[in-house]
């Protein structure tokens, strides 16, 4: 069971308790007027009158934090999922998506300090939430461009999270470096985690590449080697247990003639595990040899077990996030001997459980309009829209229509120069309508792309055209709806 903290309270100090409870009302209250989902308001207000709440909430509790660029909100789902349905626990998690400390405090209030914790973190975030929680596990899906006006260059991201994951203050409440989950495919998480003192690598791939061109250690030419791939969801079969190692033979993260994992922890190639490799040309900087990867629709073990990733959400990307989920539910469980046949064990009931998951947040999920289905995605920059094009490509019916919906508030961020690198040419031949506030700015994007659209003012009213446009051509096919944060929150509230 999943819970958004509510049960037993925990005994605090006195400040922590009236800042508690000061959160507890305040969400209450903005949920009775109607002002929001009341998981950021009292959040702020707790920690105004106790700037430590975050940390004391979070003492002696279990925790796991997950971030990147995409798939937060996901991978947390699915990692609280498995939690709570292992031995009947309670979990709780910033479900809604609020993923700053005032989201976390929400999260944690009312709750005690038996209920571990599993919080979604944004990526700018992550040093000072790992400082305030001592997490058990960190979780790492990816770094790419994302909302230019607010959130830092990416390689300046690398390096804060770099110095977050080896700073020694960062341990678990027991004392010991917290059990980091890293997607190997990345090179800059690669470069990030290779900081930290226990990483445990995922081959859950990397569709969208164009922020990893240059290495983040040495600023060399990185070069992908997809001499494995096979299949139209791009993954391999690759033996993981040969991924690349050390150029003297030592483990990855010990580097390759045993400096610092920058100066080529990862020096040397070996098999892909599950994807292709790749290395600097300069420095070393390669893929680390992986405990687990992801092998088409399949989740493979160093230790020759293979679990099959047929789960309720669609798509290579939503595989790969139960991928990274199952091996952190495993370890935040406490089966972290990776060879063991307890590990094994439980990354397999991580699985099955994961499979329950259908719908996050309304991603994914199917409502009818007029008798036809249309379905929610969300898709808020350049990697997240190349994802869900390959989730498109997935299902082969290019006849059906899809409507794009971009806004430009202040939750999607204001600048919308990323179109130009969202690679709209994959659209054409659907039939395709552009809506939302930024909808001409979206236009002469899919124009440029060759992509033939209709513009429409309402977003509701562009479903009602891509019904009517193909009525006769192919009357039962279901509407995409793709929108970035604010578009697809008000499709929901509207549908």
């Amino acid at each position: 069971m999943i819970v958004d903290s509510r049960s037993d309270r925990q005994v605090l100090p006195v400040r922590a308790a009236v800042a508690a409870e000061a959160v507890t009302m305040s969400n209450r209250l903005s949920r009775a007027l109607g002002r929001g989902s009341g998981t950021v308001v009292g959040g702020r207000i707790g920690l105004a009158i106790d700037p430590r709440l975050l940390v004391t909430l979070a003492e002696g509790r279990r925790v796991a934090l997950v971030t990147g660029t995409n798939g937060k909100t996901t991978t947390t789902r699915m990692l609280a999922t498995a939690l709570a349905a292992s031995e009947g626990l309670l979990v709780v998690s910033n479900h809604t998506g609020a993923n700053m400390p005032a989201g976390h405090v929400a999260a944690m209030v009312g709750s005690t300090r038996e209920v571990p914790a599993v919080l979604e973190v944004d990526e700018g975030y992550l040093g000072r939430v790992m400082a305030d929680t001592g997490p058990r596990t960190v979780v790492l899906l990816n770094l790419s461009r994302d909302q230019l006006d607010r959130i830092s260059e990416v390689r300046m991201l690398a390096d804060r999270w770099r110095e977050a994951l080896g700073s020694p203050g960062r341990t678990t409440a027991g004392g010991s470096p917290p059990a980091v989950v890293a997607n190997a495919d990345d090179p800059m998480v690669v470069y990030a985690a290779s900081a930290a003192a226990g990483v445990h690598w995922v081959g859950a791939g990397q569709a969208w590449r164009n922020d990893a061109v240059g290495c983040p250690s040495c600023g060399g030419r990185i070069v992908f080697d997809d001499t494995g791939r096979k299949g139209p969801d791009g993954a391999n079969g690759a033996d993981g247990a040969d991924g690349a190692i050390g150029a003297d033979g030592a483990d990855p993260a010990d580097g390759a003639d045993g400096s610092d994992p920058a100066d080529g922890a990862q020096a040397g190639q070996g098999g892909h595990g599950g994807h292709g490799g790749w290395s600097c040309e300069r420095c070393g900087l390669s893929r680390p040899r992986c405990v687990a990867w992801v092998d088409g629709s399949v989740l493979a073990l160093a230790d020759g077990s293979r679990y099959s990733l047929d789960i309720g959400l669609p798509g290579q990307f939503n595989r790969s996030n139960a991928a990274m989920a199952a091996v952190a539910a495993a370890l935040t469980e406490g089966e972290g001997a990776q060879d063991g046949l307890g590990w094994s064990r439980g990354v397999s009931r991580a699985v099955d459980h994961i499979a329950r998951v259908r719908e996050v947040a309304g991603r994914f999920s199917h409502v009818s309009r007029r008798g036809r289905a249309v379905r929610l995605l969300l898709a808020k920059n350049p990697a997240g829209w190349t994802a869900i094009f390959d989730l498109l490509d997935e299902g082969g019916q290019t006849c059906e229509p899809v409507v794009l919906s971009v806004n430009a508030r202040i939750a999607d961020g204001l600048d919308t120069s990323w179109l130009w690198d969202v690679p709209f040419e994959r659209l054409a031949g659907r039939v395709a309508l552009a809506t939302g506030d930024r909808r001409l700015d979206l236009a002469v994007r899919l124009r440029y792309a060759g992509v033939e659209c209709t513009v429409v003012a309402d977003p509701v009213a562009a479903i009602d055209r891509a019904i009517d446009c193909t009525q006769q051509t192919a009357p039962h096919a279901a509407i995409d709806f793709l929108g970035n944060y604010t578009a697809f929150a008000d499709m929901r509230s509207r549908l």
